[in-house]
């Protein structure tokens, strides 16, 4: 199916939409995994915790809550985002807000393909794939010529 598709909670909306889906399905396809059917849903603080108090029992602020289906190699994932921790994820490490935007994006496929921040060392391991795999952002695809 490879289907990727956004769903806005909020005045924030991706700049552009086909440039993120590429690099979502580039990196799942990185890591050995197929997209099967991914939506992002980006949301207030509020409505993020909503969705953490009912599902996980969490009264807690959370950037990212990965609602996974996947099914062997087959990426089928809803993935809610809160924009306003984005931002103040973005503040407190001094970095573009693309570029956190970015990480929690792919933090939520990372949980799906297996890895887990639960320790020191796992955590370190899962920020090591989420650097790598932003690099990924911008690179296109090689072109080959069939001549």
């Amino acid at each position: 199916m490879n289907e990727i598709d956004f769903v806005y909670k909020t005045s924030f909306e991706i700049t552009d939409p086909i440039m993120y889906k590429n690099w979502i399905s580039n990196a799942a396809n990185h890591l050995g995994y197929a997209v099967d059917e991914i939506v992002y849903s980006f949301m207030s603080d509020d409505q993020l915790l909503k969705l953490n108090v009912e599902f996980l029992q969490h009264d807690t602020l959370t950037d990212i809550l990965t609602f996974d289906s996947t099914v062997g190699k087959n990426l089928h994932l809803n993935i809610a985002v809160s924009v306003n921790r984005v931002k103040e994820n973005a503040q407190q490490r001094q970095v573009p807000f693309d570029n956190e935007l970015q990480r929690v994006m792919i933090h939520g496929i990372l949980h799906a393909c297996g890895y887990n921040d639960n320790n020191t060392l796992n955590t370190k391991l899962m920020r090591q794939k989420e650097d790598m795999l932003i690099e990924m952002f911008h690179v296109e695809p090689k072109q080959t010529d069939n001549v």
